[in-house]
Formats: structure tokens, sequence, C-alpha cells
């Protein structure tokens, strides 16, 4: 198994321990200009989404595409070609993104190999 695929499996193992769970997830946008799903709200689960953190690594700077897609596979903006200049991180949200189980967060660089994105979020477990 890869290591993403045994964290997951962890963390479903804590979720039907614990109600709650604070934790993360990051991209490295390296690869190419299409789009990359950085986070999707597990079964069962409503995500307090805190902050989508995007920092350009490269020192020349870049842009970013959010969105969000619903469980009908209808996909929403959250902000369209976000400039991310050198050395300047930017936080996407500027208040908490309420999520439901099986929507997703998907991220778009301008360019490829420039840029790093940090999910923040509350997992809520829905198992009551």
């Amino acid at each position: 198994l890869t290591l993403r695929k045994r964290c997951v499996m962890m963390m479903k193992l804590l979720r039907g321990l614990m109600g709650n769970i604070y934790t993360n997830y990051k991209v490295d946008l390296a690869t190419n200009t299409n789009p990359v799903i950085l986070y999707t709200v597990p079964d069962r689960v409503q995500a307090v989404i805190k902050s989508i953190r995007v920092s350009d690594d490269s020192g020349s700077g870049s842009t970013i595409t959010a969105t969000i897609t619903d469980a009908g596979n209808v996909e929403f903006s959250l902000g369209k070609d976000i400039v991310v200049g050198a050395a300047v991180p930017v936080e996407l949200l500027t208040q908490p993104l309420i999520a439901k189980q099986a929507e997703k967060i998907t991220v778009t660089p301008g360019n490829a190999d420039r840029l790093h994105v940090v999910l923040s979020v509350l997992e809520i477990n829905n198992n009551t």
C-alpha cells in the first residue's frame, strides 16, 4: 500500500473512534496545469474547511483556480485565476467553508511546478 492509502485507512479508523478530526491535506502542483482534486469529503462526514493556503515555491509567481464540486457533479467557482506572487502566500478563504459528503475541492495551477496548496479542515463524523 502507498503511504497515502495507509494514511487514508488510518484516518477512517480514527474517524470511527472519534467524533471530530482536525487535519490537513497537501498537494504540490508540480506535474502540469491540469485540475487536481485536493480534498474529497469522506463518507458520513461534514467538513468545515478553515483554510486553503497557496504558496509559490519557484520564485516566479503563478495563478490558481479553485472549485467545489457537489455530489451531483455540478462545479462551483471558489476563485478563478487568483494571483499568487513569488514568496507571498495567499489564503483563498475569508470565512470557513462548509462541505458535505462526497463534495470535492479541486485546484488548477496557471503554471506547472510552482505552487503548493494546504487545506485545513475539521471533519465532523455523522455516524450517530
